[in-house]
């Protein structure tokens, strides 16, 4: 039992409080001095590094989150010790609680780029992503760009989908994201579908910097007032979901059949998944999208090999079982998908003063006649290989590869090497860089011993 003595020793609640918030504060800033830039905890070799512009903006993202949180945890504790002094214990509680969810904010944006750069480290991987980093740059690129792309860098991740987190989207805490990341896939490495998956995430970041969706949802509706009732039903589905067919026709025209191959491989699941409807989903039902991209290909391409496809796709996944109501809806979707193909290919937005999407994307080179004609001349020749853009490489093998000439293990075996070259190459293009040392300003101290000043 306490004795009135014992309980006149008990602190009271509202003198104790500011020392406790003061000393979890003073802990958050020694948590967050522990907090590194990647510079200093990753280790990988030269031609794993990330993309020399990519790095340097998710550091100094990275390194303004920590400068603005330290400044606010030591405003904070300025606060405490003055002014706040005499605010109530709740005040002085809320606003230590404020800094910590920012804090958390911090952490979580660190986490959002940490697994990008710890798979550089990987043995092997890490080449393989920087190659891959190439590639996805060549794939946002296009002739006079009225916005310029963002940085782009890519990591694995289990699971038979990609994703994109695309640039200047909000990450946790509000702030903008300065590069854009690119999940892909683990068991679409090493051959032509890690490109199909790939660049189609690129389309998603191409529509966004084009403003492609809002108009060409606009450009659907008015062909849907002109439509007739049943096939009116067919564009309301576009409508829906044409964010994704524009990034499958992104890559489709920047991989030839490559990417309706690599979009064949993805989408061949359990038929009940195959012929699953949207409801609600901005893909389109995995069935009625291999029939876009091959009407995308035909619509790009014309060639025998296109209807080739469709009819293999059709035969692995007959409709006779499916409700009639079902089979309806297909019917219709499938017979406006030529009529979609040319709409978005025709489609003239605000931003590329005129042009056509088709206009801005390398068809000429990846006709199946050409890329076929490319792969004879070609051949495996490494030092040829990879001194062309990468989506190039990447067409002519998947061109290849779907006409019989390139077996599947020698396909992964020439990409794989090209993915290394690729790497090598751009760690020599980071280290040729030029570098133009600015003089110091005559009131600016000397810099600190390396020692002093390693954490930013």
């Amino acid at each position: 039992m306490s004795t009135r003595a014992d309980r006149d020793q008990v602190p009271d609640g509202a003198a104790l409080a500011p020392a406790l918030v003061a000393q979890e504060a003073e802990a958050l800033l020694v948590r967050l001095g522990r907090l590194r830039p990647f510079v200093m905890t990753e280790t990988m070799v030269l031609a794993a590094a990330l993309p020399y512009d990519a790095h340097r903006a998710i550091e100094r993202f990275l390194h303004v989150g920590r400068t603005a949180l330290r400044d606010d945890v030591e405003g904070f504790l300025d606060w405490l010790t003055g002014p706040g002094a005499s605010a109530p214990a709740w005040e002085q509680q809320r606003r230590f609680v404020a800094i910590r969810m920012r804090f958390n904010d911090v952490l979580s944006q660190l986490d959002v780029f940490a697994e990008v750069v710890t798979q550089r480290s990987e043995q092997g991987t890490g080449v393989w992503l920087s190659g891959l980093d190439r590639l996805a740059a060549d794939a946002v690129g296009m002739p006079d760009p009225p916005v310029e792309p963002p940085p782009l860098v890519c990591y694995l991740a289990r699971g038979a989908g990609a994703a994109i987190r695309r640039a200047r989207t909000r990450l946790p805490g509000g702030r903008l994201s300065p590069v854009a990341v690119i999940r892909v896939p683990r068991e679409r490495m090493v051959g032509h579908g890690v490109a199909s998956s790939l660049i189609h995430e690129v389309g998603h970041q191409v529509a966004a910097q084009l403003e492609l969706v809002p108009s060409l949802q606009d450009a659907i509706a008015r062909r849907r007032a002109r439509a007739g009732p049943a096939e009116a039903a067919a564009w309301d589905g576009w409508h829906s979901t044409v964010s994704e067919c524009v990034a499958d026709l992104w890559s489709v025209g920047k991989l030839g059949i490559s990417s309706t191959l690599g979009l064949l491989a993805v989408v061949s699941l359990p038929r009940s998944l195959t012929f699953r409807p949207p409801r609600g989903d901005p893909h389109p039902m995995p069935y009625v999208r291999v029939l876009l991209s091959a009407a995308i290909g035909r619509a790009f391409y014309p060639h025998p090999q296109w209807d080739a496809l469709v009819a293999a796709w059709k035969a692995c996944y007959p409709v006779q079982d499916v409700t009639r109501e079902l089979r309806a809806d297909i019917a219709r979707l499938e017979g406006t998908a030529d009529d979609l193909a040319d709409l978005m290919a025709g489609h003239r937005p605000r931003l590329l003063g005129g042009r056509t999407i088709a206009d801005v994307l390398p068809l000429a080179t990846r006709t199946p006649e050409r890329l076929l004609t490319l792969r004879r001349t070609w051949g495996d020749d490494l030092g040829v290989l990879a001194r062309r853009p990468p989506t190039l490489v990447f067409a002519v093998m998947g061109q290849a590869r779907g006409a019989g000439l390139v077996a599947p293990q020698q396909e992964s075996a020439v990409l794989a090497d090209v993915l290394a070259a690729w790497a090598v190459r751009s760690s020599i293009d980071v280290m040729a860089r030029p570098h133009h040392a600015r003089p110091r300003p005559a009131h600016q101290r000397p810099a600190a011993p390396v020692a002093a000043s390693a954490q930013p």
